[in-house]
C-alpha cells in the first residue's frame, strides 16, 4: 500500500516516542497526592487525551489549575530518569522528510512536548501541544491547526496515531489515517492502514509531494 501526502502528522507519545513508564509512575504519584482512589483512577483512559481533560474528570473544578502543575513538573522533571525513549524507526522515518512536510501534534502541554522530543534529539518546525487549543482530541482541532500551519489542505494530511482518540481526531479533520499498534491492539485502531511502527514504513519525497510505502 503507498499513500501520497503533502504533509505528516504525528501524534508524540507511542508513536514517535514512548514514555509510558514515566506516565504511570508520575500519574500514579500524582493521583496519590490528590487523594484520588485507584478505583477511580482506574476509569479514566490516559492514553492520547489532554492532561486538563484527565483532572477535570478526576478533581473538583478549583483544584484542576494547581493539578494540572504539578502532573506537568513531576513528568517533566522524570524525563532525564529515563522517562522517554524513540520507537522502532522514528529516527530514519523522520530524518527522511523535509522539516517544513511534518509537525508533531501532542496532547501533552509544550513544555512537556519540547522536554520529551529535545532529551531524544527530535526538533520539529512545526509543534501543536495542549497550549495551542481549546479543544484537545478527540476533537480534530489539533490537526486541523497543524495543517493550517504548514499551509496544508487537511485531505492532502496523514495522522500517524497509537491511540484511539488521536485516530478519531484525524478522521473527524478529513485526513488519513496510520495507526501504529504500539499501546493498543490492532483491533482496537480503527485507520486507513494499521502497522507495527515506523519501522514497518518507509517515506520518499519527490518536490512537494511524500509517498509513504508499507516496506515489504
Amino acid at each position: 500500500m503507498k499513500i501520497s501526502a503533502d504533509a505528516l502528522l504525528f501524534d508524540n507519545d507511542g508513536t514517535l516516542v514512548s514514555s509510558l513508564e514515566s506516565v504511570h509512575r508520575c500519574w500514579t504519584r500524582w493521583a496519590e497526592e490528590f487523594g484520588i482512589t485507584a478505583e477511580e483512577f482506574a476509569r479514566v483512559e490516559l492514553h492520547g487525551r489532554p492532561a486538563v481533560e484527565i483532572a477535570a474528570d478526576l478533581l473538583p473544578a478549583d483544584v484542576v489549575p494547581r493539578a494540572l502543575a504539578r502532573i506537568e513538573q513531576l513528568e517533566v522533571e522524570d524525563v532525564p530518569n529515563g522517562g522517554v525513549h524513540l520507537l522502532p524507526g522514528t529516527r530514519s522515518f523522520l530524518d527522511a522528510l523535509p522539516a517544513d512536510r511534518w509537525a508533531v501534534v501532542t496532547s501533552a502541554t509544550r513544555r512537556l512536548a519540547e522536554a520529551r522530543l529535545e532529551a531524544v534529539g527530535i526538533l520539529p518546525k512545526t509543534l501543536v501541544a495542549a497550549d495551542d487549543v481549546t479543544r484537545g482530541k478527540p476533537d480534530p482541532e489539533p490537526y486541523l491547526l497543524a495543517a493550517r500551519e504548514l499551509g496544508v489542505e487537511p485531505a492532502r494530511c496523514v495522522v500517524f496515531e497509537d491511540a484511539p482518540a488521536g485516530l478519531r481526531a484525524g478522521r473527524a479533520a478529513g485526513m488519513t489515517t496510520v495507526a501504529l499498534t504500539t499501546t493498543h491492539q490492532a483491533h482496537e485502531l480503527d485507520a486507513d492502514l494499521v502497522v507495527e511502527n515506523l519501522s514497518a514504513l518507509s517515506a520518499q519525497v519527490t518536490g512537494g509531494n511524500v509517498e509513504v510505502s508499507v516496506r515489504s
